[in-house]
């Protein structure tokens, strides 16, 4: 499909537009940001000099409310503040918040086994959000935001820059100031979890998991094949660690994998074991190869949705298996308001049980969204990279009834947008917000950031340019090679695994060196 059909389905693309367009990105937003459930004009469009689709700029459309304006600054508002101008609606871009990174490690995981990923199982966002960042943290529940870029030196006449919206929660409280957790494990148990690395591995994990935990904290544990089966109700910890360890030993592979079943039962189990007041979370341990019941996430989604409503339990996805059901994985977490990751080492679930563990059982913002209004008179075109599956019309933003994402403690979602300006543009660029509900009292709160161009003067690649912003591209850059789409301002896989090898020492984090490694395997596959 065209990128033109693709985000603007009920406008006409006709002759040479076509033609134009019919390579393009494969990039949500385009010159107008719009999203592809929109089917009104209402914004003005007009065709730009380059033939591609751009709305008229209004006066003083897309400028940011009284003090928060400034490159790069942040700020809060709290309630339902608006902007004193509204932009049009084709210069904003609207989204879930989304810190899956699952996308991420199995690519890694196939690349290393000497094959490409399926492009459709690649979502840059989760390779974005794979690496570490240096944003500020909020005092409180929330988040910071901090908006940057740099000049991309776009190849052919035009020239990009990338713009970084970064977004930041506080991080984690000391294991006793958080409330108790009451976690639901499902567990597959099904013949292809027998490979090596599969429920080996989940065994490993629990058992890192049950040794973690508080004594206050409470585990139960749901295990499927064909059927499924309660193996622990709802128990807490304190003098129960060697029964649950003997439980989770003795986890043994048989018969077909029927996901359905797990989630409903391991669901039943987490409602009748309800803690009033604690973290309640499902974590389905599988590698989402459903091929028993109703294999179709729709149909496995009802009953998530309707625990979500009535008790709050997220669902915490955990996949495992050189084969993997990325899109069910996915899309069960997302109705049931939690997220996803990858694990095929033990060093890797450590990392997630250990490391990242008040990630995964606490919150600080329900139904996180996130708007970025565009200046018109600044900005010429500009696109979203990745977060196709967690687009949301841009007037339900404010509508807390629209599902967003939830966001743990100390995590940081960065969305990255390809943007070409105006010849002479200065001043404002963009305004970033992020609204989201207290997890507590579901209040509403909003935070907003700005940028201005000269933010953007730099060199992407140039020595003073943040090297976090560095990691942000080149993983983005990564990920849509692997999609096959042409990015402005990419560099072949050659250059860009030798840019991640320098960012590597730069900032001495062993996982970019990792980026660069997976880099030059997919160099090297694709040549």
């Amino acid at each position: 499909m065209s990128f033109c059909a693709r985000t603007y389905q009920a406008r006409t693309c006709k002759g040479a537009l076509v033609a134009l367009l019919a390579g393009a990105l494969l990039l949500t937003g385009c010159g107008a940001g719009g999203h592809a459930d929109r089917t009104s004009d209402g914004g003005g469009a007009h065709r730009g000099e380059d033939g591609v689709q751009a709305p008229m700029p209004p006066d003083g459309g897309g400028r940011p409310a009284e003090g928060n304006s400034g490159s790069g600054r942040e700020g809060e508002q709290k309630g339902d503040a608006q902007r004193e101008v509204a932009p049009p609606a084709d210069y904003l871009s609207t989204f879930a918040l989304d810190v899956d990174t699952a996308s991420y490690g199995y690519a890694r995981r196939v690349l290393g086994e000497g094959r490409l990923p399926e492009p459709d199982s690649v979502r840059p966002e989760e390779f974005i959000n794979s690496f570490r960042q240096d944003y500020p943290r909020p005092e409180g529940d929330g988040f910071t935001v901090t908006v940057d870029g740099a000049r991309a030196d776009g190849r052919g006449e035009e020239e990009w820059s990338l713009v970084r919206v970064g977004l930041a929660t506080r991080t984690a409280t000391r294991s006793g100031e958080r409330p108790p957790a009451a976690m639901t494990f499902v567990v597959d148990i099904s013949g292809s979890m027998a490979e090596a690395g599969r429920l080996d591995l989940v065994r490993e994990s629990l058992g890192i998991l049950t040794d973690q935990l508080r004594d206050d904290d409470s585990i139960a544990l749901v295990t499927f094949s064909d059927e499924a089966e309660t193996r622990l109700p709802m128990t807490r910890l304190d003098g129960n660690r060697d029964r649950i360890h003997s439980i989770i030993d003795s986890l043994e592979p048989t018969d077909s994998t029927n996901v359905e079943a797990g989630v409903r039962t391991g669901y039943d189990v987490a409602v009748e074991g309800h803690r009033r007041g604690a973290n309640n979370r499902v974590v389905l341990l599988s590698d989402a190869l459903a091929n028993t019941g109703r294999t179709e996430a729709d149909a496995i989604l009802e009953r998530i949705a309707e625990s979500r409503r009535q008790y709050g339990i997220a669902l915490f996805g955990v996949g495992v298996g050189s084969d993997y059901g990325d899109k069910l994985m996915e899309r069960l977490t997302n109705r049931g308001d939690g997220h996803t990751t990858y694990v095929s080492t033990s060093a890797q679930a450590r990392k997630v049980f250990v490391d990242q563990l008040p990630a995964h059982i606490e919150l600080r913002a329900r139904d996180a969204k996130a708007q970025v209004a565009f200046d018109p008179q600044t900005v010429k075109e500009f696109r979203l990279i990745g977060y196709e599956n967690r687009a949301v019309a841009d007037e339900d933003f404010r509508n807390d009834r629209v599902d967003g994402g939830e966001v743990g403690p100390g995590h940081t979602v960065t969305a990255l947008y390809a943007v070409r300006l105006r010849e002479g543009a200065s001043g404002h660029i963009a305004t970033a917000t992020v609204r989201w509900l207290d997890p507590a009292d579901r209040a509403p709160h909003e935070a907003s950031g700005t940028v201005e161009a000269s933010a953007l003067d730099r060199d992407l690649w140039a020595a003073e340019t943040a090297p976090r912003l560095q990691v942000s591209a080149a993983a983005a850059y990564f990920a849509q090679a692997l999609r096959g789409a042409e990015t402005p301002g990419a560099p072949g896989l050659d250059e860009l695994a030798e840019r991640a090898g320098t960012l590597a020492g730069r900032t001495e984090d062993a996982s970019v060196r990792q980026l660069a490694e997976s880099i030059g395997q997919a160099d090297a596959l694709l040549e």
